[in-house]
């Protein structure tokens, strides 16, 4: 019970197009594979300088990966709760999508 509480996920769902899903898992697989690259270096005692270069690359790709998700959030769910919503629903999405992008730029 106490573990729940400490969850930061919501339970919710979303039920992605093909094509939605389709691009993340694309782009998760390819910065698992960077990620995979930078370990690989780290224990080849690779020079640091080559090594932050890529880890700087996966930084740009989840930054990448995160505007992706963002975007299709508001355009999908915070625009249907919005839209479909009560005053209290919409309210509590965009509270929930403040939250979000306050924690995304830390």
């Amino acid at each position: 019970m106490e573990q729940e509480k400490n969850c930061c996920c919501t339970h919710r769902t979303k039920e992605r197009t093909p094509e939605e899903y389709k691009s993340l898992i694309n782009r998760l697989s390819r910065i698992e594979g960077q990620i995979r690259g930078i370990r690989k270096m780290v224990e080849s005692n690779m020079y640091c300088p080559d090594i932050l270069v890529q880890s700087a690359a996966v930084t740009a790709a989840m930054n990448a990966f995160n505007k992706e998700l963002l975007s299709d959030h508001i355009r999908t769910c915070v625009a249907h709760d919005i839209r479909e919503g009560d005053k209290e629903t919409a309210d509590a999405s965009i509270d929930e999508l403040l939250r979000v992008i306050q924690k995304l730029m830390k």
